[in-house]
């Protein structure tokens, strides 16, 4: 554990999810190609689809919707069902079959493998303080076995912008009833979690990715309080 503030007093701690409590690229690689899977063999128009033609399709809507980037749940939706307008489903097959994708992609979404040393780490760490998850992401923890150590989960779209802004940190910090002063935000990314949290008024731990150097990170615009490798270094602040 490295310091690079003073840290004040902890009375409880936020964290982000993927790739700070478990790896989240393996997932979302095998989640990508059963979603592509699925919509290829949803309908036979489709079987040429390709992840490029959805990432131009998400493209265009953010081009035309700015803000919609923000739930990315529903960018996701929304580019799916343009996908089956665009090969000629009518508007209500096209909604249905994107309602389908999305569940399909739920169930892979959710298919982690969370290392024993983060259960170990979120029980200790719940026996003193209330914990809470902000992410910008689709996961849900409850349905990979994370969601009983939190008090309660903050998703970009339904709960705010998307981090860095500074909405679902100030909701957090509202729910909990605590100044922002008194809550550290545990997250691997320097901009949307470390910057984001202290420019909102929180403490933050940045959960450093392997073979990364805060001092070679172009993104390292503001130092964490502390720097971390392991997320079992947390329980030294019990």
């Amino acid at each position: 554990m490295r310091f690079y503030r003073p840290l004040g007093q902890i009375s409880a701690l936020t964290f982000d999810l993927d790739d700070t409590l478990y790896d989240n690229h393996p997932v979302i690689l095998r989640t990508e190609q059963e979603s592509l899977a699925f919509v290829q063999n949803y309908h036979p128009a489709l079987k040429e689809m390709q992840n490029k033609d959805f990432q131009r399709l998400r493209q265009a809507l953010r081009e035309t919707e700015p803000d919609i980037y923000h739930d990315v749940t529903e960018w996701r939706r929304r580019a799916v069902e343009q996908a089956m307008l665009n090969v000629g489903m009518s508007a209500h097959d096209a909604a249905i079959g994107a309602e389908a994708a999305m569940e399909n992609f739920a169930k892979w979404r959710s298919r982690i493998d969370v290392p024993q040393e983060t259960h170990d780490t979120l029980k200790a760490l719940a026996e003193k303080w209330p914990l809470v998850a902000i992410t910008n992401g689709n996961a849900q923890p409850e349905l990979f076995g994370l969601g009983d150590y939190f008090e309660f989960v903050l998703r970009a779209g339904p709960d705010g912008r998307s981090k860095p802004f500074n909405d679902m940190y100030h909701l957090a910090a509202e729910k909990l009833d605590l100044p922002t002063g008194k809550i550290l935000h545990v997250g691997d990314d320097l901009t949307t979690d470390v910057a984001g949290a202290i420019r909102c008024g929180m403490q933050a731990c940045w959960i450093k990715p392997e073979k990364a150097d805060l001092m070679q990170t172009q993104d390292s615009r503001l130092l964490p309080h502390i720097e971390i490798s392991r997320l079992a270094s947390l329980t030294t602040l019990i």
